[in-house]
């Protein structure tokens, strides 16, 4: 017997006040019937109305937007973005709070994480509770610090370009964003038209003047004669392969970090902040602690970043692989790092590859798997290597917890814990663990 739906709560509004901040962006609250509220801008300790946008009767919780704050937060500040807000753009999640309030955020949400996820408190896990900016990030309230080199546009029926709203596949045009790095505003993507094209992903890189954009068309759409206020490369998603290829200029970005330049080919995965790869590259050298003659793993190495700099440390006597499951990346990486023959590149998923390396022993790890972690059978191979140190890059806090607890059931804890907010604006964070042998010294 076909049972009817639940009856949809969409468009409800509750008068709540608003706890504690939670992953993803929203702060926890409860209706007056007890049933859980993820509720988006709005901030702790504030009374707002909830206008439930996602959720039915007898569901475990709501989503809703605080469309009128009662009782502000001494952290809330007017939204600089005239596109943010209940119902607008998705990509921000803090521009109604303060840059350091919202540091403060993150930092609650990874002491959540790691306390309940993996039974750390912030000491045990060797962190001092903050949340660093990048250099030059630190700005006033209502000043945004413009990062993002990568930005991808979403393009309306219309032709119009613009970002996604959150959970939805509709578009808010836009004429600028505020975090987009001047090099990618000044192409002037949002001032043109995109007749028969779907999305517009725009690239500016670090250290060089390349500049591509990558096309994806609508199904059977055809590519328009591409005109930017900047010299730019073009790229196009295959409507069948769905793969990269090239319409005009080079197929790649040259980026600059770590003292090198580095080839990243088809739009393929670089940090989308300006001062993240050094940040990262400095503080994971910093926790390994390389030696002379060292053997190192970089795993989801992408275009060899990790690899370059252990390379560099572990000197002539040293060897360091890395691997990597997209094919361009591996290319890119043995591009990048053909000058140290002490380097060897595999492509292939981890999990795959590793075992088959033969490999049963290894003096350091460094890891930066996507946002799903390492996952227990990888972290269990990993720690069966020895390693003197491992040090994890996470881009998500869950993640990062969860697998910190399948290494403690492997022997492994954390010496030390580093967060960085390379993401102004949003809720996402980067953290870099650094793990070594219960028992041992940090």
């Amino acid at each position: 017997m076909q049972t009817e739906p639940a009856p949809s709560l969409v468009g409800q509004e509750y008068e709540v006040e608003i706890g504690p901040v939670a992953h993803g962006g929203h702060c926890l609250a409860r209706t007056a019937q007890g049933q859980v509220l993820f509720v988006r801008h709005t901030l702790p300790g504030e009374r707002v109305v909830a206008r439930v946008t996602h959720g039915e009767v007898g569901a475990s919780f709501l989503r809703a937007d605080a469309v009128r704050v009662l009782t502000a937060s001494k952290d809330r500040v007017e939204a600089p973005c005239p596109f943010s807000g209940p119902g607008r753009c998705g990509g921000c999640d803090w521009q109604h709070a303060a840059p350091g309030a919202q540091r403060r955020l993150k930092a609650a949400v990874i002491t959540e994480q790691l306390e309940r996820l993996a039974g750390l408190t912030p000491e045990e896990a060797g962190w001092d509770g903050t949340v660093q900016p990048a250099p030059g990030d630190k700005v006033a309230k209502g000043e945004v610090p413009a990062w993002r080199t990568r930005v991808q546009y979403a393009v309306d029926d219309e032709g119009r370009a613009g970002l996604r709203r959150h959970r939805s596949h509709d578009v808010e045009v836009i004429d600028h964003c505020m975090i987009a790095a001047p090099e990618v505003s000044e192409l002037g993507v949002e001032a043109r038209s995109w007749p028969q094209i779907a999305q517009v992903e725009a690239i500016a890189a670090t250290g060089s003047s390349d500049r591509q954009v990558v096309l994806t068309p609508r199904p059977g759409g055809r590519l328009p004669i591409v005109e930017l206020d900047r010299p730019v490369s073009v790229l196009r998603i295959g409507e069948r392969d769905k793969a990269v290829h090239r319409v005009h200029g080079r197929d790649f970005v040259r980026e600059r970090a770590a003292g090198r330049t580095w080839r990243v080919g088809d739009g393929g995965f670089w940090q989308v902040h300006p001062k993240a790869a050094d940040l990262l590259v400095e503080a994971v050298m910093q926790g390994l602690m390389p030696r002379k003659g060292d053997m190192a793993l970089d795993l989801f190495c992408g275009a060899g970043l990790f690899a370059g700099a252990l390379a560099e440390r572990v000197g002539e006597r040293g060897a360091v692989l890395g691997i990597e499951s997209g094919k361009r990346a591996v290319q890119d990486a043995r591009h990048n790092l053909q000058d140290l023959d002490r380097v060897r590149i595999e492509q292939g998923k981890v999990d795959h590859v590793l075992p088959r390396t033969g490999i049963t022993e290894v003096d350091l790890i460094v890891l930066d798997p996507p946002r799903t972690g390492a996952r227990r059978p990888l972290v269990r191979h990993l720690a069966s290597l020895g390693a003197r140190r491992i040090a994890y890059v996470a881009c998500d806090p869950a993640a990062l917890a969860r697998d910190l607890a399948y290494f403690a059931e492997e022997g492994y804890r954390p010496a030390s814990l580093r967060a960085f907010d390379l993401f102004p604006m949003t809720h996402h964070v980067e953290c870099v663990a650094v793990l070594v042998p219960q028992g041992k010294g940090a």
